[in-house]
């Protein structure tokens, strides 16, 4: 007899070879198919409450991180609509369907025992072949007529917003958000759009400032005497708290007469007036500051005609120091004219339920606030989120300025390519490709399954178009027909189309790559005591 060798942790679970491949391509259909009817234009909405508090979306990796996916071959899944969603901002649905149909019409070779390797070579080689495709087939943007460039911007926004839940106002929302992404500087820094929600009021409400905006701050007796408008003002931008401080709990002050008292209270006094008359002497009319900002200096400033704000948020505070220039200072002796902020008009306005601070004609306005109004909470959240793809892609656009068409026409074609090509090639790769050109094809039927089309017959008609050499054709989701998709300007940067099958590739190769789970019993709470010993007592010690 051989003594047993125990290698792992008693309780490890192993599972090797073909079933756990099979088994790995199986949860990657179950995250697919929670996703898979949120594509398009036609796509629905999930709900999902987390924790008490509900979600409405129809963005894919906004669905993914709230799902909490425990599978480890399906998170890669999650991690791939992440990084498109980080990279591209939008097609972040497209990408977990590509992924899981790649891995479905795969399924059948690996149960025939096709060696894994050989079917990652054939998906590389497909992901090279379309990507060749892609470059070769985008349409370069002219940027030197700039009404041409803004309408192609304008376009791309429409389409990313068009399977969104604003996809009635998706006019009036796209030429918002190109106005915001042409405001900011070659950077195109994301953190310079302020996004505000206002719940109330229709859509059509929302409105851009390009300078900043936000919500009035808490404020004491007094600023309602304050002026609430001005044109050419200063602004100064603090990081002090002027009221009177509290005292210390462990602070002791030893005092054996009256007046000695009134003196240290009026040098606390004398303290905080000397701070507000230098502030009124450096000509300011408007002072922000990080920290509190007491009832004694909000009189002070009213009866100045100055406009005061306290405990303003960092990130509007610093989005206000990139417009209106000047410095946010920890002191007031260093208040001169050089380190005050400047703008054109500031005025204090009612929105809905909120008051806002509103900073427009900013000298160095490389910044924008969107503030957004309409009805429930949850809309409105929702209404950002599809507001944040189209600002992504609208960037995306400015920085990569070659588009394809939507709508599927792009994956047809890819789709095409590659069933030409596997005719020309012998061997497991010939069957291998044609099984990814035939996954290509999820997009397109996605999208009529999700508008209620009949998919078999739309992809007959497709088929059709694209070997007669019609590139553009997709499927028109207003006619229940197919169309020029290029000429109907459902366009999408080249580089949404690139980055989602370079993702959905590599998924799906590192999923086929595994074939081995080992799951360590750490991970799963515990591990088992040695020796079957009751919890809580060391070894050997006698029972009791």
């Amino acid at each position: 007899m051989q003594p047993q060798i125990v290698l792992l942790k008693e309780g490890t679970d192993t599972s090797q070879g073909k079933p756990q491949l099979i088994s790995n391509i199986n949860a990657c259909q179950a995250v697919v198919d929670a996703v898979r009817t949120t594509l398009g234009p036609r796509g629905m909405d999930k709900l999902i409450v987390n924790g008490g508090k509900a979600t409405i979306s129809n963005d894919g990796a906004t669905i993914m991180k709230l799902l909490d996916i425990v599978h480890p071959a399906a998170r890669t899944l999650v991690d791939i609509a992440k990084s498109q969603d980080a990279e591209v901002g939008d097609g972040t649905t497209s990408v977990v369907l590509l992924a899981g149909e790649f891995l479905k019409q795969v399924k059948p070779f690996v149960e025939e025992g096709v060696h894994p390797r050989i079917i990652i070579k054939a998906v590389r080689k497909a992901l090279q072949l379309c990507v060749d495709k892609i470059s070769e087939l985008a349409v370069k943007i002219e940027k030197s007529n700039e009404a041409e460039h803004r309408a192609l911007l304008t376009k791309c926004a429409a389409t990313a917003m068009s399977s969104k839940l604003i996809h009635q106002q998706k006019d009036f929302f796209s030429n918002m958000v190109v106005d915001a992404v042409l405001q900011l500087d070659d950077l195109l820094p994301l953190d310079m759009i302020g996004i505000k929600k206002v719940s109330g009021g229709a859509l059509e409400d929302s409105l851009l400032v390009s300078g900043v905006a936000f919500k009035k701050t808490f404020s004491y007796a007094g600023f309602e005497m304050q002026p609430k408008s001005y044109k050419n003002c200063k602004i100064a931008l603090l990081n002090i708290e002027l009221e009177l401080k509290a005292e210390r709990s462990n602070a002791e002050i030893r005092v054996d007469n009256v007046q000695e008292y009134q003196k240290i209270v009026d040098a606390e006094w004398q303290i905080l007036y000397d701070k507000l008359a230098k502030i009124h002497a450096s000509g300011a009319n408007v002072v922000l500051s990080k920290l509190p900002i007491g009832d004694v200096a909000t009189q002070y400033f009213a009866d100045r005609d100055m406009f005061c704000a306290g405990r303003v948020p960092e990130e509007d505070l610093r989005r206000t120091l990139k417009a209106c220039g000047g410095a946010v200072l920890t002191t007031v002796h260093d208040l001169v004219e050089s380190n005050l902020g400047t703008c054109e008009y500031f005025e204090e306005r009612q929105i809905g339920g909120e008051r806002f601070n509103i900073f427009q004609g900013c000298p160095n306005a490389k910044t924008c606030t969107l503030i957004l109004r309409g009805g429930a909470e949850q809309f409105l959240e929702e209404t950002e989120r599809s507001l944040h793809d189209a600002i992504m892609i609208v960037r995306r656009t400015i920085k990569n300025d070659a588009v394809v068409a939507g709508g599927g026409a792009i994956e047809m074609e890819l789709s095409k390519m590659l069933r030409d090509y596997s005719r020309t090639i012998a061997g497991k790769e010939q069957l291998l490709i044609g099984a990814i050109a035939k996954a290509l094809e999820v997009i397109p039927r996605q999208l009529c399954d999700n508008a209620g089309f009949d998919a078999t017959n739309i992809l007959n008609k497709l088929r059709q178009k694209h070997a007669q050499g019609h590139c553009w054709y997709g499927v028109d989701i207003q006619k229940e027909h197919i169309s020029d998709n290029f000429e109907a300007c459902v366009w999408e940067p080249s580089i949404v189309k690139v980055n989602a099958l370079t993702a959905a590739c590599e998924a799906a190769t590192m999923i086929l790559s595994v074939d081995e789970t080992i799951k360590s019993p750490k991970s799963q709470g515990e591990a088992p005591q040695a020796g079957g010993m009751p919890m809580g007592r060391g070894m050997g010690r006698p029972m009791m």
